[in-house]
């Protein structure tokens, strides 16, 4: 048998999403399975066994594995990491506390910064110092070094990062420990600075790297646990993992560096939106992705979704910027802009309803789950207003009860004073509000304009929400792809391979050695290949981007900019000023341009890669109304008597009017009053308000 399938597992807050694909003609098949908080491997792995079961496909038909998690930044976030110490230059292990001295919220007397993941008693520092240019200004002091790790090693430490003072420029410092750490104490686990975070700026590359050393030994565990299973469970293919820069890479990869593939999960729904977008004829897509405990938006132009380098991890505020960790990775540019479907609903201290940022989760979940949940969620309002069918939850998979979500809604109603119905209507609006408004502000920061874009939803949850988001936000086409309740792992699997370098380059445009940078750059290619090269990928059809991050001498932060071919001054120039313009509007007036940092991104295509998607064919004449349900559409006055569709059974090129509901195993699709549907060439459903 000719192992030619491939797997995508995704493992959420909520619920584990499990697809297989088979590449030569699109056809997928689809599984939801409750997430197992306390051993996630598991919850795939049951996922699995019933998605085989229910498809019909033979484990030893899958030819390799996509992997994303949440484990990783839940272990940031709920402070379960490794037992992590810090080795730092003299007169610096304070820096993670220390940070920005920055607070996020200037009149908050009582603010709660982010707690370091090293305490003060693991960070430990040692004699040397490199000045900004890389020189050796204090010698290393390899013994010293080695009597503290031996302290730290003493009081349980099983991981160590190495983060020295301006080694983003000469890496020796830390490499000469390290070597010297990894004779004496094999068994410990090391992240060194000069190979996680090379760049600028002691903070964030302290964090970064601190972070990586924190799961690094998690990830080993779990991913080694991982494979074995899945070869337990007879599946032949190899194992990659989803990166938060939108791209794949080996298990050796994600054991060396972990702290990449924080934001995997989410950035496979960015990559669903693009490739979802680009085959419904869409170059301007905001890719929506919501699911059972996050919502996030990703601004997605001419078919590829934006990209940062670096993000904030485990916030202590989850909506306010500065209140989190400083990643320094490359990361598909996510906006988290609320809740999920097992965000709970609440009277707040003021007397108002508040929905989220706490989560029912998986366990005990919504009431609706009758799995001992009490508190309202947003999953029970959507089931209370008729927007799910009770009877067709994960394509009547899991059971769930109308009942007593209706119950729950009904006693927040009262402690409000309002009605049942309003009081579940408010949990649906609050939440639909508290996103539009998130990504009203986050759309317009990047210069954007929500009209000029589509909204495209994925996750269980975004086609329930889509409609009224988008009409807040003045969208006036929303589209649900298909298999729109498994999006982020769909994404996964049409992902390339994909590897980010950087190096710091500190010099005026003025006086750069223009072969210097040609030879940096080919350095970090190498490096970059040797690691796509042993992922399978497609070397004949790479793709190789430049950048730079330059600012003006004298300023303090920069922008990252896209290098032209030619590589002289005049050309960098232009594409600075260009990208400085776009951004700030002007640029000053004779002031010089500088570079900080060069970087390059490798991307090549897997093997096995779909080239399109076939969840369900439909067919002329077939019947596609099941039936009727009342539905709570309040521009409409309130409940309407609205259709409901079989997903499955619509034909490419059927045509419709709101409101109406399409229902498919893993998600529900609602659209209002006043829109125009249309089923699209590849099955997407594309609703359009008639202004």
């Amino acid at each position: 048998m000719t192992a030619s399938l491939s797997l995508g597992i995704d493992i959420g807050g909520t619920f584990t999403d499990l697809v297989i694909l088979d590449p030569a003609d699109g056809g997928a098949a689809i599984w939801k399975e409750s997430t197992t908080p306390d051993d996630p491997s598991r919850g795939a792995m049951q996922g699995l066994a019933r998605l085989l079961d229910q498809s019909g496909i033979a484990a030893g038909s899958i030819g390799r594995v996509v992997h994303a998690t949440t484990l990783f930044t839940n272990a940031l976030i709920e402070r379960k990491g490794a037992a992590t110490g810090l080795l730092t230059t003299a007169g610096f292990a304070d820096v993670l506390e220390i940070g920005r001295e920055r607070k996020y919220e200037l009149y908050d007397l009582f603010l709660e910064m982010p707690k370091p993941l090293v305490p003060r008693p693991w960070r430990r520092e040692v004699r040397e110092r490199l000045a900004p240019d890389g020189s050796v200004e204090v010698p290393i002091d390899v013994e010293g070094a080695l009597a503290e790790v031996a302290a730290l090693v003493g009081e349980g430490v099983t991981s160590l990062a190495i983060c020295f003072l301006h080694a983003y420029a000469n890496p020796a410092h830390e490499r000469a420990v390290a070597e010297a750490v990894a004779r004496r104490f094999p068994k410990l686990s090391l992240s060194l600075s000069c190979d996680i975070a090379p760049e600028i700026r002691e903070y964030p590359r302290a964090v970064t790297t601190a972070a990586n050393a924190y799961v690094r030994p998690i990830a080993e565990t779990y991913l080694d646990t991982l494979e074995a299973a899945l070869k337990r469970a007879g599946v032949p293919g190899g194992l990659f993992l989803m990166l938060s820069n939108g791209g794949l890479t080996h298990v050796a990869e994600a054991k060396r560096a972990p702290v990449q593939l924080l934001e995997s999960g989410p950035a496979a729904g960015a990559l669903a939106g693009a490739w979802f977008g680009r085959h419904a004829g869409l170059d301007r897509v905001l890719a929506f992705d919501m699911g059972g405990t996050t919502a996030k938006l990703a601004l997605v132009d001419d078919g590829e979704p934006l990209v940062a380098w670096g993000f904030e991890a485990a916030r202590t505020k989850r909506f306010l910027r500065g209140s989190g960790l400083p990643v320094q990775i490359a990361t598909v540019e996510l906006i988290e802009i609320g809740a999920g479907g097992g965000s709970i609903a609440r009277r707040s201290e003021l007397g108002t309803l508040q929905v989220g940022p706490e989560s029912a989760g998986a366990q005990p979940g919504p009431v609706c789950y009758g799995r001992g949940g009490s508190e309202p969620t947003v999953t029970d309002a959507d089931l209370a207003l008729g927007y799910l069918n009770a009877d067709f939850f994960l394509g009547g998979a899991m059971q769930i009860d109308t009942g007593p979500a209706k119950a729950a809604l009904a006693s927040l109603a009262a402690t409000l004073g309002l009605d049942g119905e309003r009081g579940a209507f408010g949990v649906h609006d609050v939440v639909n509000e508290n996103m539009a408004g998130a990504a009203r502000v986050a759309i317009a920061e990047r210069g954007r304009v929500p009209r000029d874009y589509a909204l495209l939803a994925t996750g269980g949850a975004a086609p329930v929400h889509a409609w009224h988001v988008g009409s807040k936000l003045g969208v006036s086409r929303v589209v649900c792809p298909p298999g729109a309740g498994a999006g982020s792992t769909i994404g996964m699997l049409m992902a390339p391979a994909r590897i980010d370098r950087v190096t710091s380059f500190n010099r005026p445009l003025a006086a750069v050695n223009w072969p210097e940078i040609a030879a940096i750059f080919e350095a970090l290619e190498r490096d970059a290949l040797a690691v796509v090269r042993d992922t399978g990928a497609d070397l004949a059809r790479r793709s190789v981007r430049r950048l730079a991050d330059m600012r003006y001498v004298g300023q303090g932060s920069e922008i990252t900019v896209a290098l032209p071919e030619t590589l002289d001054a005049a050309s960098v120039l232009g594409a600075f000023e260009a990208a400085y313009r776009v951004l700030f509007g002007r640029t000053p007036p004779g002031a010089a341009a500088q570079f900080v940092a060069l970087r390059l991104s490798v991307a090549a295509p897997m093997p096995g890669a779909g080239g399109t998607l076939r969840i369900a064919s439909g067919k002329a004449g077939a019947v596609a109304l099941k039936g009727r349900r009342r539905v709570h559409f309040p521009d409409a006055g309130g409940e309407v008597e609205t259709p409901v569709y079989d997903r499955y059974a619509l034909a490419p090129g059927a045509t419709l009017e709101g409101p109406a509901v399409f229902e498919e195993n893993e998600s529900t699709f609602v659209v209002g009053p006043g829109a125009r549907i249309s089923v699209l060439p590849d099955g997407s459903i594309l609703a359009e308000r008639v202004i």
